[in-house]
């Protein structure tokens, strides 16, 4: 911290992370190791297969493969500082570093919104309307989405990154958490955080709120759509075509709001940090294999690829 003649400006902050004995501190290292290194491989793999296997060029497994880019940029930013912190019982890190790891984590979480809503889309066109299906959700549309999904997110994160960093910091600097999350900086903040507050809640309409009503109305459309399918097969095959995405939706969407729909109480502040966890650190882990759980095509693509590095070698 730098010492002013009225007060001190913060340069850098402490990250507590959890205040554990040290066994236990190794273990959830070792985990989170693990976790990260099935993380990288698993939704490396994902995006090899949608780009190499021509049964998986369709605009549902592109879509997958982006999310799985996202995936991997989260972990990346959250995991590998986590590991530091864990190692060494906290860690310091410096404003900009801690500003630029804010920045890259609303950026994904972002376009993981944004994302999940043009696949319910996807899959409401392809339930609801496949005989246009083909027409509809071009190749060209489904690059459009995706890239306006991207920069829209960064975009509008990166408006709330420099309004959090303009905030004024002057002491204490420690943050109770193991990352850089909106919360506990406004928490740190010794300026009026309004606008901050104010911003985030205006910015959270077309990044939550029209997503998660977009994403309900096309699940309902396509609930009443299976209902209306005479056999029993039928229904049993359109279901199966979007539940992967249904998993995936509710788990991210039930975590986020409970992060940060519920108040920050002294009594609330463990099960937050449980919950960051499971969506910073374990989702971009299980999203690759609810996706390639039972999935005939990736794990026909699998063997494919199998096959030619066999032959390769």
């Amino acid at each position: 911290m730098i010492s002013g003649r009225n007060m001190t400006i913060v340069t850098h902050f402490f990250l507590l992370g959890f205040q554990v004995n040290e066994q236990f501190r190794i273990f959830l290292f070792c985990l989170f190791l693990v976790v990260y290194w099935g993380t990288i491989c698993g939704n490396l793999l994902i995006i090899t297969l949608v780009s190499t296997s021509k049964i998986l060029h369709t605009p549902m497994y592109y879509f997958i493969s982006q999310l799985s880019i996202s995936d991997i940029l989260l972990s990346t930013d959250i995991v590998l500082n986590l590991l530091h912190v864990l190692l060494n019982n906290g860690a310091t890190i410096t404003f900009i570093g801690c500003m630029t790891q804010y920045y890259f984590f609303c950026a994904s979480e972002a376009f993981e919104c944004l994302l999940l809503a043009v696949m319910s889309y996807d899959r409401y066109v392809a339930i609801c309307n496949p005989l246009r299906y083909t027409s509809i959700m071009t190749r060209t549309c489904c690059m459009n989405f995706a890239l306006i999904s991207w920069c829209f997110s960064f975009l509008i994160t990166l408006i709330s990154s420099i309004t959090t960093g303009m905030l004024k910091f002057c002491g204490p600097n420690t943050i109770d958490h193991f990352f850089c999350d909106i919360n506990p900086l406004l928490d740190l903040a010794c300026s009026d955080t309004f606008t901050v507050h104010f911003e985030i809640t205006f910015l959270s309409s077309p990044i939550v709120i029209i997503p998660t009503i977009m994403i309900t109305v096309s699940y309902v459309k396509i609930m009443l759509a299976i209902l209306r399918i005479p056999s029993s097969t039928g229904r049993q095959k359109a279901f199966s075509t979007c539940s992967s995405h249904l998993i995936v939706e509710s788990i991210f969407y039930w975590k986020l709001f409970g992060v940060y729909a519920v108040p920050t109480q002294e009594q609330t502040l463990i099960i937050i940090e449980i919950l960051s966890l499971l969506y910073t650190v374990f989702t971009p882990f299980i999203n690759p294999i609810i996706y390639s759980l039972r999935n005939e095509n990736i794990s026909k693509a699998l063997k494919k690829f199998k096959n030619i590095d066999i032959f390769t070698e």
